[in-house]
């Protein structure tokens, strides 16, 4: 398994990314998509839509990006441009669902979403796919080891990272300290508070 630390592009600004994806890169669009796939998927999830819908809206959203990419202005918005995108695909998304939905006291009790993404939304996101930013900053074993202790479900036990890094058990604390640290002062240096 290639971890992400190896992975083409990685470490790739969003310009040079969006650069060799309009050159026709399929490693450079494999890890565009890499780098905001958890952007994508969370907007869904955020508006309640199930895994199978929330995946056909990431399927949508990336076909609507390799068809805009050309388009795409400024590489430094693709991040809003995704939000956007995905908001907007998942007001359709929920609208269609309401029309097809049978039971008519279920929409009427529904209120009609605005198609304008609320700016807390959108802030929220931003964040969110910063704090990802952030993480794939930190040195592979770092990056590895938060990963597996805060975005697994559940959590691993520290006896199973261990085994997986390679490091003494006793030593997990130490080290998740560190690295939390370190993640702090990228986060600081982004502008986080």
């Amino acid at each position: 398994m290639t971890s992400a630390k190896t992975a083409p592009g990685t470490g790739w600004t969003d310009d040079r990314l969006v650069r060799a994806c309009r050159k026709g890169d399929a490693e450079a669009w494999a890890a565009l998509v890499e780098k905001y796939k958890n952007l994508i998927f969370s907007i869904p999830v955020k508006f309640g839509l199930p895994p199978e819908d929330a995946a056909d809206v990431f399927q949508t959203v990336c076909s609507e990006l390799l068809v805009g990419l050309s388009e795409l202005r400024e590489p430094k918005a693709l991040p809003k441009w995704l939000i956007q995108t995905t908001y907007h695909q998942c007001l359709r998304w929920k609208k269609e669902r309401a029309r097809l939905q049978v039971d008519a006291e279920m929409v009427e009790g529904e209120a009609a979403p605005a198609d304008v993404l609320p700016e807390s939304i959108l802030t929220e996101l931003q964040r969110e796919q910063g704090v990802r930013d952030a993480i794939a900053q930190l040195p592979e074993r770092c990056e590895r080891m938060v990963t597996m202790l805060f975005f697994e479900d559940p959590p691993r036990p520290y006896d199973q990272v261990a085994k997986q890094l390679q490091l003494a058990t006793g030593s997990i604390g130490f080290i998740r300290g560190r690295c939390l640290k370190k993640l702090r002062q990228i986060l600081e240096e982004k502008g986080f508070r």
